[in-house]
């Protein structure tokens, strides 16, 4: 899969926004065998999204966070109560009740796909932070002296084969895989697919259900809908042989990257490039 590029005027990576209420309609899978005929009415309560920025002193050479938040003011640990009417799949199973649990802080997946598609295939190479990586980053001008043996400032470690950047020229920590999968907390039975609520702090919040197999769909909208614009995002690795794509202090001239352009390669010709979607993530699915 290819990244794709994305415009918006917008010069932030992260704003303050109350978001409107938003209902969708989505048809989910309800058990392990069958599809679910569900029309999901997906209240999002409004969501006010609060956020603090740590600026870069040119003295002091501390970082800058572009995307740390922290939904401070929700009006309760459920994001939204979705209740479904007269839902039953092929096994006779009523679905009468879905909540959304809000999670303390925003977290972000990095998404591959076609920006106009609202399903598709691919979401086993999804990755996701589940906090902002921005702030445990190092500057590519500072690559060759401030990392020591692979090891980050703050402590984590670079994989060389992996390299994440985002659109100010930090490098930050690798993603984890998406998870895909869901538990049942009566049962304790694993689900084959999970259920998250996205937004690109814009007009579209939604859900966004992956499945165990790599699929995936949104209730509402389009990928390019739940994309965060001004957050940019690509993942540099090796072209030619693990370790032959090594960054350089010289590469941050290449760097702010504007709102919604392509993240740029690197003057090593040994690295490779796919740019990610950057997608805010509010809450997930309590499947009780």
């Amino acid at each position: 899969a290819t990244g794709a590029q994305f415009h918006s005027a917008s010069s932030s990576c992260v704003h303050a926004r109350t978001f409107r209420v938003s209902i969708s309609t989505m048809t989910p899978f309800a058990s392990p065998t069958a599809a679910a005929a569900v029309a999901l009415a997906l209240v999002i309560a409004t969501l006010p999204l609060a956020h603090s920025l740590s600026h870069i002193s040119p003295r002091n050479h501390q970082q800058q966070s572009t995307r740390r938040a922290a939904l401070l003011t929700l009006p309760s640990l459920v994001v939204g109560a979705a209740t479904a009417a007269a839902a039953t799949d092929d096994s006779g199973t009523s679905s009468s009740k879905m909540t959304f649990q809000r999670y303390p802080q925003l977290r972000f997946i990095a998404a591959l796909g076609d920006p106009k598609a609202s399903s598709g295939t691919g979401a086993e190479e999804w990755g996701l932070w589940r906090d902002d990586p921005g702030p445990r980053g190092f500057y590519l001008r500072d690559y060759d002296r401030k990392l020591k043996n692979n090891v980050a400032p703050a402590g984590w470690t670079l994989d060389k084969d992996a390299i994440w950047i985002e659109e100010h020229g930090l490098v930050m920590p690798s993603t984890e895989n998406l998870p895909r999968t869901s538990l049942r907390k009566s049962t304790k039975e694993s689900l084959p697919y999970k259920r998250y609520v996205v937004t690109g702090d814009r007009e579209v919040t939604t859900a966004l259900t992956v499945f165990q197999d790599g699929r995936w769909e949104l209730a509402k909208g389009s990928l390019y809908d739940v994309t965060h614009l001004p957050c940019r995002s690509a993942k540099y690795t090796p072209a030619s042989g693990s370790g032959s794509c090594v960054p350089s202090a010289e590469d941050q001239k290449f760097f702010p990257v504007k709102p919604g352009a392509e993240m740029p390669r690197l003057s090593n010709p040994g690295c490779a490039k796919l740019d990610y979607a950057v997608l805010f993530v509010l809450g997930e699915e309590v499947v009780s």
